[in-house]
């Protein structure tokens, strides 16, 4: 009779250790296959924090060791608390006048050239087109009599600035091979800022955006002095346990309308900045026509996505994706409101409109970088690896790539959604030195490399001065490579 008891306590033992086996073996193989185990959810409300205010005494985020990024179990919401502090601290205002990024970050040129400053202007804007097919967006002229083109600027700190440098350098000299597995360290930044002639927005208007003194150039290829409204911001940075970089956007409010899936249309009963007054059906108003260099239908660019969080045409109910919803969509609107309470200067008249990253929870730094380099990182299908906005774009930055989809807004589904990393992937798009590496998650990176690509890296000879290309050309160069890299972005996701 003694041994029943005996007998099943050592069952009980044996199926307890057997079941921790089984998942300490789970982890290690996920870990292995570079798949991330878990995420943590969430019933607690996603707010901004008290210490972030007033905004001149906004602190940078945490996010290397002891930060919450630290950890094997994440949140959704520490990455929008991220998102927002960082653009915060970027945007406070420094002694100058100016906000911190101005002052405290390099202006480069997509290249990584440094951009010199001109007028005596550290802001200095020239170039007009977007990403990808090369758009170029231009306010409603009925918006304030007088259309106005869109400028960007690029702004990197030195951590992104000197891995970048370095990693180019040993590439071209044969130091380190074009695939690698070298990522850019915690505290790397680089930021896409989207501005437009002030005279372009109605005088009532003008004291709710954030302005500056910028030298501009003009059609006369002269830099002239203009005041210029910040529209918006894309905040790119790395965190720990994350080289993939946070992908961050910000806008203005209220420049354009948010497609009504549930009405099957877009409309506006007064004029916008980016469109008219009216109604439209379909996706013509953020579609760019490279052959003639308009978009399909001018003056109806609009949000396809609010905060980047697709729905479904028939329902509206949120699209199945990898990123759980409505949690998603719900923390970003409470942080936008819990910031808009607490904040007091201009830049309360701007929002968060979402980001993406990976998830990496319980994955080691290594098999983040592998996973980066072989996984498709931009798949949002269920148990894909994105998190966050599943269709993320900035109307001001990405107007024309919210959905590379030919054929309508009807036939817009789970697997040929568009976000960040479908463009910003691990592979060169220089076809003659093919390779992958998370490096070129940063465009910059990848056109700085080929900028400064040597001659003899091509044809084994040293070059002499006519054999090198001038800086347009290479430039021109660049951009064709892009676009063709782009063009089967496009393809894959038709």
């Amino acid at each position: 009779m003694k041994r029943k008891p005996i007998i099943i306590t050592l069952l009980v033992v044996f199926l307890v250790a057997a079941v921790t086996l089984f998942f300490l073996n789970k982890e290690k193989l996920l870990e292995k296959i570079g798949v991330s185990s878990g995420y943590t959810s969430s019933t607690e409300p996603c707010d901004c924090e008290t210490s972030w205010f007033p905004h001149e005494q906004t602190p940078p985020p945490a996010e290397g060791d002891g930060s919450p990024f630290d950890s094997s179990n994440t949140t959704n919401c520490i990455f929008h608390q991220w998102s927002w502090q960082k653009f915060l601290w970027l945007t406070k205002p420094m002694p100058s006048g100016n906000p911190f990024f101005l002052d405290s970050l390099d202006v480069v040129s997509p290249q990584l050239e440094d951009v010199a400053p001109e007028l005596g202007l550290k802001l200095t804007l020239s170039s007009i087109h977007q990403a990808g097919p090369g758009g170029v967006l231009v306010s409603n002229p009925k918006y304030n009599n007088a259309a106005d083109t869109v400028f960007y600027s690029i702004h990197v700190n030195d951590l992104l600035k000197d891995k970048a440098l370095s990693a180019a350098i040993q590439i071209n000299k044969g130091q380190l091979p074009v695939s690698n597995l070298e990522t850019f360290p915690v505290g790397a930044l680089e930021l896409k800022a989207s501005w437009i002639n002030v005279e372009a927005i109605p005088q009532q208007e003008r004291a709710s955006y954030f302005t500056t003194k910028a030298a501009v150039i003009n059609k006369k290829n002269k830099y002239v002095e203009k005041t210029v409204a910040l529209l918006g911001m894309h905040v790119v940075g790395v965190v720990k346990n994350h080289p993939e970089f946070i992908w961050a956007t910000f806008e203005h409010k209220d420049m354009a309308p948010v497609y009504d899936k549930k009405k099957n249309s877009v409309t506006s009963a007064k004029e916008m900045l980016f469109y008219e007054k009216g109604t439209t059906t379909d996706i013509q108003g953020i579609k760019w026509n490279s052959k003639d260099s308009v978009p399909l239908l001018p003056n109806r660019a609009f949000i396809l996505y609010e905060y980047g969080v697709p729905t479904e045409l028939k329902t509206g109910n949120f699209m199945p994706t990898s990123q759980s919803e409505p949690m998603n969509y719900d923390n970003i609107e409470n942080i936008n409101k819990c910031v808009a309470s607490n904040l007091k200067d201009v830049f309360v008249n701007y929002f968060y409109n979402g980001s993406v990253w990976l998830n990496f929870d319980g994955v080691s730094p290594i098999n983040q970088a592998k996973a980066i380099v072989t996984r498709d990182i931009s798949s949002v299908l269920p148990d894909s690896l994105v998190r966050g906005s599943a269709n993320l774009a900035n109307i001001t930055m990405e107007t024309y790539t919210q959905t590379f989809n030919k054929k309508g807004i009807h036939s817009i589904n789970n697997t040929n959604l568009v976000n960040c990393f479908d463009c910003h992937q691990a592979g060169n798009f220089d076809t003659s030195r093919p390779g992958n590496s998370p490096l070129f998650l940063s465009h910059i990176f990848g056109d700085h490399l080929k900028f400064t690509k040597p001659k003899e890296a091509l044809t084994g000879k040293k070059a002499n001065v006519k054999d090198i290309l001038s800086r347009e050309k290479r430039i021109e160069e660049i951009e064709q490579l892009k676009l063709k890299q782009f063009e089967k972005f496009v393809e894959k996701n038709q």
